[in-house]
């Protein structure tokens, strides 16, 4: 049987504390034409995504951790090269969780066909994609906006917190975003964010979102968790909602991190805690698909994209991600 040679990256060693490039390793693997019933895809992207550190771990989560010596995975966009169904011709496009790879064959259940409407295809990686989904769900669902609320977010430059702040634009917010650079805020503004703090520079946080905040917030978007999380107990209104998405200060954390001191907030501002995962709402797909995709025809959602080029540079990308080195979706072109 006719095979490709396909690179691949692996989980060579866990973690310990931020993840280094030795704790992955490239490999080359042969990859069989497709039997009857599977179908061979060519990757064209790849993404890299927080949560992935989690399932570096070697423990239970909501998702099995990675094992040592075998393939990553991730979400990942591709083309049919070669088809054992008739469900996939050559040339479909198609999305699937088998990324970190330059090729891979699976069975036909793994891929899911995709019309691109003429959308770049590593939006369905992005914006159009999970990070697109936890965003919308999460904002909608557990923030419930009503036009006039203030709205905080933090990791608000990244692929999530970026549509959180504009979909809240949309739903007629006002909106104040924290970020990890200048450039990073410029764009945020660029969109329509009214406030923006680079908390690298201010010395108090809360005294920065107290002035950027001062009638307080009626939803926060916690991708950051940590002292992000502390400030915004504090400056909460009554009835406030948190949609609690990610906590990435503390993804690498070696010993247990302290909760935050204002807990008793949740209390006696009666305030809405909740965290979520994007699988929560799988129901809502078809609508985030066409609303989202509304929205970017016209012209009232834009986003940014980090690329890095080829397989190899997986790894870095990954990262990246905890370093601030993203702008918007980070993301791997691997053709």
């Amino acid at each position: 049987m006719p095979t490709v040679t396909s690179k691949e990256v692996r989980l060579k060693s866990r973690p310990e504390g931020s993840p280094v490039a030795e704790n992955f390793e490239i490999a080359s693997v042969e990859i069989g034409a497709p039997a009857a019933g599977f179908v061979q895809v060519k990757n064209h992207w790849m993404s890299v995504d927080p949560y992935m550190r989690g399932r570096m771990y070697d423990r239970p989560s909501y998702v099995p951790p990675f094992q040592l010596g075998e393939a990553l995975q991730g979400h990942a966009i591709g083309e049919v090269v070669e088809s054992g169904d008739p469900d996939f011709q050559v040339g479909d496009i198609v999305t699937h969780m088998l990324g970190w790879r330059e090729y891979v064959t699976g069975p036909k259940a793994l891929f899911t066909k995709i019309d691109t409407h003429g959308i770049p295809l590593q939006a369905f990686l992005g914006v159009m994609g999970m990070p697109g989904m936890t965003a919308y769900c999460g904002f909608l669902e557990i923030g419930a906006p009503k036009p006039g609320d203030t709205v905080f977010v933090s990791g608000a430059a990244g692929a999530v917190g970026s549509l959180v702040c504009q979909v809240a634009k949309i739903k007629g917010c006002k909106v104040v975003a924290s970020c990890g650079s200048d450039e990073k805020a410029a764009w945020l503004k660029s969109v329509g964010v009214d406030e923006v703090v680079n908390y690298k520079k201010v010395p108090d946080l809360l005294a920065a979102v107290r002035a950027a905040a001062p009638q307080g917030i009626d939803i926060y978007f916690d991708n950051v968790g940590g002292e992000h999380l502390e400030v915004a107990l504090e400056v909460a209104r009554p009835g406030a909602r948190f949609a609690e998405c990610g906590m990435i200060s503390q993804y690498n954390a070696t010993e247990p991190v302290p909760g935050p001191r204002n807990l008793v907030y949740i209390v006696g501002k009666s305030l809405k805690v909740q965290g979520f995962i994007v699988s929560n709402y799988a129901s809502m797909q078809g609508q985030f698909l066409a609303e989202m995709g509304g929205w970017i025809k016209d012209g009232k959602i834009k986003w940014e994209e980090t690329v890095m080029n080829g397989i190899d540079q997986a790894p870095a990308a990954f990262m990246g991600l905890f370093s601030g080195a993203n702008a918007g979706k980070m993301l791997v072109k691997l053709v």
